[in-house]
C-alpha cells in the first residue's frame, strides 16, 4: 500500500471562497467607479468586469462544497 500524503482542505475551501469574493468585489466596484469615473465603460470591459463578478460567484459557492464536503468524503 501507498501512503498518500493528504491535503489541507480546508485552507483549500478557505482559500477558494475568499478569491471568489475578491473577484466578485473587483467586479462590482470596477461597474461603479468605471461608469462613474469615465461616464461609461466599453461593452469588453462590461463584459469583463460582469464575468468577473459572476466567476466570483461560482468559485465562492463552490469552493467550499467542494473542497469542504466532497473532496474529504471521496478521499
Amino acid at each position: 500500500m501507498t501512503h498518500h500524503a493528504s491535503m489541507d482542505y480546508a485552507t483549500y475551501a478557505k482559500a477558494g471562497f475568499f478569491l471568489g469574493v475578491a473577484l466578485f468585489v473587483l467586479g462590482g466596484a470596477g461597474e461603479i467607479v468605471g461608469a462613474a469615473v469615465l461616464g461609461g465603460l466599453p461593452g469588453w470591459e462590461q463584459t469583463l468586469l460582469f464575468d468577473m463578478e459572476v466567476l466570483g460567484i461560482a468559485l465562492g459557492l463552490f469552493s467550499p462544497l467542494v473542497f469542504g464536503v466532497v473532496a474529504p468524503l471521496v478521499e
